[in-house]
């Protein structure tokens, strides 16, 4: 593998969830990447070691995020072994370090990735073997280098995993509820919004303060990375750049706002919930800038004005309704009542419950929330008359 100096462009992989892929896009034009292209969950670029860094501190709606060491073809085991023994691994592991593999495999004549897996691992320990005489241990939990293999028709790309823990773990939450949500895709329904970071932002269902926290990390400028515990994959890397990184986590800290930017205010009927919303929400430094009340959505008022309320209500999945469509009913009249003036954003797995809602939606868009197929709609709710039966289902 030809060494690269730390300002030489490479390839990037950054992974997302479905539907997030033109968000994550859109951050890494901000952080400068060059030749940036959409695919199915997955968005790819090109920058420099720094840029690296960079995404895994600031991009918030990146699951992974990868650096490709080769592509090439495996049609049978044979092809894939000789494939993989064609990269010195000296290179990039000690017999010291741990390793794992995660690998992802699709319309190919190989039908399991764990075998995939095996037979990847296979050729790197005993090239180690050959050369050495002892081998790399892996370790699947907390491995030193991360390895990404994906295949798709027999082509193969083989990266290294930069991120380690996946970055939807931003650190910041010691409690949840039932069904908490993904940080990640609560970060891409808020960026889907469009909300602007400055008027006022309302969760009235808000658990344990997952969208209000990222709403805030948004409005304040701040790196969600900067909460994270354990260390990112690159560290572990032979060619990491401690000081770069010190200077580009340092950079970060600086841009940081300290005083309040926007109105943040979440509710919660549960008071369990509101206390774990609140520690959640300290744990992250952001008490002065989040108000959460324990109050019933129904009976709440938004501020005067124009904002932005986004809700994650039961879909009778993880979280059960004694009546699921009653529910999504008082949602939408509660909605047109209190929340004049405002665009509401209803995310919810149960598209026949959110019939019921009883406003025109003006935007639907696909998402999944784990393995629930999922909608975020969107109702605009007018001030005063009805516009263009803009409140007529």
């Amino acid at each position: 593998m030809a060494k690269k100096t730390q300002n030489e462009n490479f390839n990037i992989i950054v992974t997302t969830l479905f539907g997030l892929e033109e968000v994550l896009a859109e951050e890494l034009r901000n952080l400068d990447m060059e030749f940036v292209k959409v695919g199915n969950r997955v968005v790819t670029c090109s920058g420099n070691t720094r840029q690296l860094y960079e995404a895994n501190l600031w991009c918030r709606t990146a699951i992974r995020i990868l650096k490709p060491i080769r592509q090439f073809k495996a049609r049978d085991e044979k092809s894939l072994y000789e494939q993989v023994q064609k990269t010195d691994w000296s290179e990039i592991l000690d017999v010291s370090m741990t390793f794992a593999i995660d690998a992802v495999v699709s319309h190919s004549t190989f039908e399991h990735s764990l075998y995939v897996s095996q037979l990847t691992k296979d050729a790197i320990v005993d090239q180690f073997r050959e050369k050495t005489g002892e081998r790399p241990s892996v370790d699947r939990v907390r491995p030193d280098v991360r390895l990404n293999l994906h295949m798709h028709d027999n082509l193969v790309t083989l990266s290294l995993d930069s991120s380690g823990d996946s970055l939807h773990r931003r650190g910041y939450r010691l409690q949840t509820n039932v069904a908490p949500l993904n940080e990640v895709l609560a970060a891409g329904i808020i960026e889907l919004s469009g909300w602007d970071k400055k008027s006022p932002f309302i969760d009235p269902m808000c658990g344990s303060g997952t969208f209000l926290i990222e709403a805030a990390l948004m409005a304040q400028n701040m790196a969600p990375g900067l909460f994270r515990r354990d260390p990112y994959g690159f560290e572990k890397w032979k060619d990491y750049n401690e000081q770069l990184f010190e200077l580009v986590w340092n950079t970060a800290e600086a841009k940081a706002k300290s005083a309040p930017q926007a109105q943040i205010l979440g509710y919660d009927l549960d008071a369990d919930y509101v206390e774990a919303a609140r520690n959640n929400i300290e744990n992250a430094g952001l008490g002065a800038i989040i108000k959460v009340e324990q109050a019933d959505f129904f009976e709440t008022k938004a501020p005067e004005g124009q904002g932005v309320v986004v809700m994650n209500p039961p879909y009778n999945e993880r979280i059960q309704s004694d009546d699921i469509n009653l529910l999504y009913k008082n949602i939408g009249d509660a909605l047109k009542n209190n929340y004049q003036g405002y665009d509401a954003f209803v995310f919810t797995g149960n598209l026949e419950a959110a019939k019921n809602v009883g406003l025109r939606t003006s935007r639907r868009v696909p998402l999944y929330n784990g393995s629930i197929e999922c909608r975020l709609l969107k109702y605009e709710l007018y001030r005063g008359s009805r516009r263009n039966g803009a409140e007529a289902e």
